[in-house]
């Protein structure tokens, strides 16, 4: 794709988080600790799920994928983030900036179908126990995450549309930490109205479309939970479905204030974007193998598989 050549504006300058260099040594400190945390708990989610065949069933399956995923969306952020908290010069490119817009939604908008699907597989699995394996082929699974990537690829396109057809004349500091197609509107001296009319309308259409099946699904979860006469069952029940749905209300909270919000660079604009791009993904492995016995047990399946093989 050829980048339009209106624009005078070859590079953005990114504030940041901080300019008090103590302050930018402490972040860096705590960032890189995210990532690394980040890094180790869903490499080590991904090896679990993959080695154990104890857990190879659908809704780890879309566990695997969704640490996939927190990978390459903290990847996408992060290491930038870090860069610059060592750096005196926090640029980026247009084109470097428009990358990172690009795979921002592509990521993003695929963890958020994917906990949508999640939340399918929860409720086929509560509501429907003994249609379970038919309902969840593997066919079907493979087909339900390949699906939101296909979707989401089509809107990033169009995303990225909006960002390339952008003239940057003067101004060129984003009063961020990283590129957001909202953090470069307020840049553009072009006619931005009909730009965040489209955005706002797909990330609305993207939230519904998504947030809906979930709340739909676990409405019906709810309800077959209740009537059920083991108190064992249902606490079970609830178990498994509770770190599923403090997944959701980080990631969604956090991305619906940062996109349907007005950009003002304030600090609700730079947590909520911190909130799901660096917090969450290091939360998932810890929310959803906290209280999961199979996955301890797994875990320590593949410690002692480790240690025999290496010993």
């Amino acid at each position: 794709m050829a980048w339009r050549n209106h624009s005078t504006v070859t590079e953005f300058i990114l504030i940041g988080l901080s300019d008090n260099p103590q302050i930018e040594a402490l972040l860096f400190v705590l960032f890189l600790g995210i990532y690394i945390l980040t890094m180790m708990g869903n490499l080590t989610m991904l090896l679990v799920i993959r080695v154990d065949s104890h857990l190879h069933t659908p809704m780890y399956f879309f566990w695997s994928n969704l640490s996939f995923l927190d990978l390459c969306f903290s990847s996408v952020t992060v290491p930038k983030l870090l860069e610059d908290l060592l750096s005196e010069k926090r640029t980026i490119s247009v084109e470097g900036c428009l990358t990172q817009v690009f795979f921002v939604f592509i990521t993003a908008g695929t963890e958020d179908f994917l906990l949508s699907v999640m939340a399918y597989d929860r409720y086929a699995a509560i509501c429907y126990p003994l249609l379970y394996g038919q309902m969840m082929s593997d066919e079907l699974c493979v087909n339900l995450v390949l699906l939101p990537w296909g979707l989401e690829s089509l809107n990033s396109v169009v995303i990225l549309l909006l960002a390339v057809n952008l003239d940057f004349c003067e101004a060129r500091t984003i009063h961020h930490y990283t590129c957001e197609l909202p953090s470069l509107f307020p840049l553009s001296c072009s006619d931005i109205s009909i730009n965040i009319d489209i955005l706002i309308c797909s990330t609305l259409l993207h939230g519904l479309g998504t947030f809906l099946p979930i709340f739909f699904s676990y409405a019906r979860i709810v309800s077959t939970v209740l009537s059920m006469s083991s108190t064992t069952g249902r606490n079970k029940a609830f178990n498994t479905c509770s770190f599923h749905l403090i997944a959701v209300i980080l990631f969604f909270g956090s991305g619906l204030v940062r996109y349907l919000m007005p950009t003002s660079g304030s600090s609700v604009d730079l947590l909520s974007s911190l909130q799901y791009s660096a917090v969450t993904p290091m939360l998932n492995p810890l929310i959803y193998s906290l209280k999961n016995q199979e996955v301890k047990a797994a875990v320590k399946r593949t410690l002692g598989k480790c240690l025999h093989y290496f010993g």
